[in-house]
């Protein structure tokens, strides 16, 4: 059975689509077979693996709204073997309207991917940056979230209502719901703000909080203009090589999991 991680993050801004399309990539270069669900009706992540959204057709959208079956519109990465993706679309905007009066509504993107779990190790939901219906449905369908958190003065802001969210998905919708992590975005090493953040957040979720850091790195930026993952635009940059140690960690973390 695959693992289902979430990337979440209600505040605008933290590098959320950047850690879902650069960890899935990073999963994928390990040869774990990855599944990236763009559950974001920016359909960044979609754009970000080099797909045009204007020409999607069929999306997660149409797998929660008109139940079609998830293994129909998964797309194959053009550049990475182990890589997969299920696109978004902006009419993703519309189905939480849409849904309104569908039984079970917070449970369409579980159903969606069950089948899915059979057939990848990991499977990434790059989250919309709101506390609606689709992120509600992401994190039900989740095994464990994964929330980025940028090393600037606002680093905590909104953290604490992401975090009963998270609480109250667990109680009422999904209680084997976990936090896979915290992780620390746009590390800036010259600024001693970014250095009180990273001694902020540690004190505060201590072993939560993971090892990897990710640093403000140019070639992150640039890549999804390429419409390619920053292992492939530079593979020797600091941001490439910081997501390829986080996929390790999340990996060994879960191996270790596993054999207990």
């Amino acid at each position: 059975m695959g693992k289902i991680i979430a990337v979440a993050n209600q505040k605008g801004g933290v590098g959320k689509t950047t850690t879902a399309i650069n960890l899935a990539a990073s999963l994928a270069a390990l040869e774990y077979k990855t599944l990236l669900v763009d559950a974001d009706p920016q359909a960044n992540a979609t754009s970000g693996l080099g797909f045009d959204p204007a020409t999607i057709t069929s999306s997660i959208y149409e797998c929660m709204v008109e139940d079609v079956k998830a293994e129909e519109i998964v797309l194959q990465s053009p550049n990475i073997e182990f890589l997969d993706l299920i696109p978004s679309h902006i009419d993703l905007v519309g189905a939480e309207v849409e849904m309104i009066n569908i039984p079970n509504r917070e449970e369409k993107m579980r159903v969606a991917l069950s089948e899915m779990k059979q057939k990848y190790d990991y499977i990434i939901i790059d989250c919309s940056p709101s506390l609606g219906l689709i992120t509600v449905n992401s994190l039900t369908a989740a095994d464990s979230v994964v929330i980025p958190v940028q090393c600037e003065y606002f680093a905590l802001e909104g953290l604490g209502k992401l975090l009963n969210t998270i609480k109250i998905i667990q109680s009422r919708l999904n209680p084997e719901l976990a936090i896979e992590g915290i992780l620390l975005t746009m590390y800036d090493v010259r600024l001693r703000l970014s250095n009180q953040v990273v001694e902020e957040v540690k004190t505060h979720f201590q072993q939560m909080v993971f090892d990897t850091i990710i640093p403000r790195n140019v070639k992150l930026s640039e890549s999804p203009s390429f419409g390619i993952p920053a292992l492939l635009h530079d593979a020797d940059s600091k941001g490439a090589l910081s997501y390829l140690n986080l996929a390790r960690e999340i990996a060994e973390k879960n191996s270790v999991a596993l054999a207990k």
